[in-house]
């Protein structure tokens, strides 16, 4: 029996299957549920006109409408929007749209808060409240005002995706399979900070981009900023992706977050050499954006410049990522809600 009040979106055709088989309705009506849900987004079972009435009522008093628009908007003057979502638990979450001529990038967020503590992220100081369910990651896309616009999506937002895989796999399947959205697999990356014991799942379950996040190719001092270096290390993580093939569609990229005099030196840049030996990749440098209360600095333009070209001249493709919404707290690192504190 498939349990009452549950949200029919985020639900795969298997699943949908099922449920028409439990409540009667011919297997076809799986196949218009899922074109209503993913292709009209529309939960709501009384508006799919090309089911029964009867079979329409019987699926309006079993599952509960999920999908809800952003609570709040904030627009940064280089024209990045940060939103602000409720997750059915009462936890808030943000996602950033960032548009950039004919692209149109959406930072969605896995979780409400993060449980992985690096030190330079804002985020990572509120904790883990909890993970989102498929529903509300791809709450996030559908609700969004300019869902249209949309060319490419980031799971960079708020939370560690490989820390809520089995979600994260059903959002990712429902966004590029055929039934689903229709998205290439090219147009989603994938971040994460190096959870080792979901990251090779990940790599056979799914075909979008994957960028880990690196930030200091050191074990020691990758483990003072990043608590995840601990348990698996950065090694180990790059052992696994040598095992890959990122030389067709598929890439693979290193998030490097710069802080001067802490992992700028030659010395980081021979570390990262070494590091990367045979994997196709390229670098991302990410100037750091100060949060409150950090010893973190941000290093001037010219530092920016001579890491990225010295990065290059060793045959690391290297490029640095132009800072968008920072003014708005929807920069890389700085996505973090106070909702949550002005609620309690």
């Amino acid at each position: 029996m498939i349990p009452s009040n549950e949200p029919l979106y985020g639900k795969n055709p298997t699943e949908l299957a099922a449920i028409c088989a439990d409540l009667g309705l011919p297997r076809f009506a799986a196949r218009q549920i899922a074109r209503w849900l993913y292709t009209r987004h529309t939960e709501n079972p009384m508006e799919m006109s090309d089911l029964s009435l009867k079979n329409r009522e019987l699926l309006a008093a079993r599952f509960s409408p999920v999908l809800s628009a952003p609570i709040r908007e904030t627009v940064s003057i280089d024209g990045t929007k940060k939103y602000l979502f409720r997750t059915t638990q009462g936890a808030y979450i943000e996602s950033a749209y960032i548009p950039d001529g004919d692209r149109a990038t959406l930072c969605v967020s896995s979780q409400a808060g993060c449980r992985m503590g690096c030190r330079f992220c804002a985020t990572g100081r509120q904790g883990l409240q909890h993970s989102l369910t498929a529903a509300e990651i791809l709450n996030q896309i559908v609700s969004l005002p300019e869902r249209d616009r949309l060319t490419n999506l980031v799971f960079m937002g708020m939370g560690e995706p490989l820390d809520n895989l089995d979600e994260v796999l059903r959002a990712l399947e429902i966004i590029t399979s055929e039934w689903g959205f229709g998205w290439s697999p090219t147009r989603v990356t994938l971040s994460t900070a190096g959870v080792v014991p979901a990251l090779r799942r990940f790599l056979n379950e799914s075909k979008v981009h994957l960028a880990v996040s690196l930030h200091n190719p050191v074990h020691e001092e990758r483990m003072e900023i990043m608590p995840v270096e601990r348990p698996w290390p950065i090694e180990e993580v790059a052992a696994i992706l040598r095992e890959y093939d990122f030389t067709h569609q598929r890439r693979v990229s290193f998030e490097y977050i710069v802080m001067s005099g802490l992992n700028d030196s030659p010395r980081h840049i021979r570390a990262l050499c070494r590091l990367l030996d045979g994997i196709k990749c390229r670098i991302n440098l990410i100037r750091f954006h100060k949060i409150e209360g950090s010893p973190y600095f941000s290093p001037d333009n010219e530092a920016m410049i001579r890491f990225r070209d010295t990065l290059t001249a060793k045959g690391i493709q290297t490029t640095i990522r132009a800072s968008r919404g920072e003014d708005i707290q929807a920069a890389c690192g700085l996505l973090s809600t106070e909702e949550r504190n002005r609620q309690e």
